[in-house]
């Protein structure tokens, strides 16, 4: 600029407008440069921001499957822990039957004891009663002649007589007491 001015000194150049050799120069610089930008720039800044994407769009889908699958888990767990306590109730359940029957079992065995001890114990008494009738019946019977004996002075000592009036005498007895 300077150079055309100091050798005409006749053209002076317009500072607000540029001269036409720097606007082609630029348009050129620019037009390779876009070339570049356009060709391999562009296309590795795309290739850059499409795996950003993808990496976050995965990133993404990865949280949501691992938030099903936690979803999932979490019903299987609850449906397990449901399952459990059923079973628990049901075992509950079986042990107090089981307790019960036991119980059961265990009261009609004391009956049947109970019982048998009881008719042992009446079979003891019968045959201790029995025992003592036979015993008194004897005693009776000697007492009841030996008194005879005295009421009536003679003396009753025929074995065989005596005991068959004693007999006659206490079955008379009993019939009596019976009514």
């Amino acid at each position: 600029m300077f150079l055309l001015a100091a050798e005409g000194g006749e053209t002076t150049h317009n500072p607000i407008l540029p001269l036409w050799q720097e606007i082609v120069v630029g348009g050129i610089a620019f037009i390779v440069l876009c070339f570049v930008l356009m060709k391999f720039v562009f296309p590795r800044m795309e290739q850059t921001f499409q795996a950003r994407v993808d990496a976050i769009e995965g990133g993404i889908k990865r949280a949501e499957a691992a938030q099903a699958e936690a979803n999932q888990l979490l019903e299987q767990y609850r449906a397990q822990l449901a399952e459990a306590r059923t079973d628990a109730a049901r075992i509950r359940d079986d042990a107090r039957a089981d307790a019960e029957g036991i119980r059961q079992d265990i009261l009609a065995k004391a009956r049947e004891e109970a019982d048998r001890v009881i008719q042992a114990g009446k079979d003891q008494l019968a045959a201790e009663r029995a025992t003592i009738v036979r015993e008194l019946r004897a005693e009776v019977g000697t007492i009841a002649v030996d008194l005879a004996s005295k009421i009536v002075g003679e003396s009753l000592a025929d074995e065989a007589r005596r005991k068959g009036t004693v007999d006659r005498f206490l079955s008379s007895l009993e019939s009596t007491g019976a009514r």
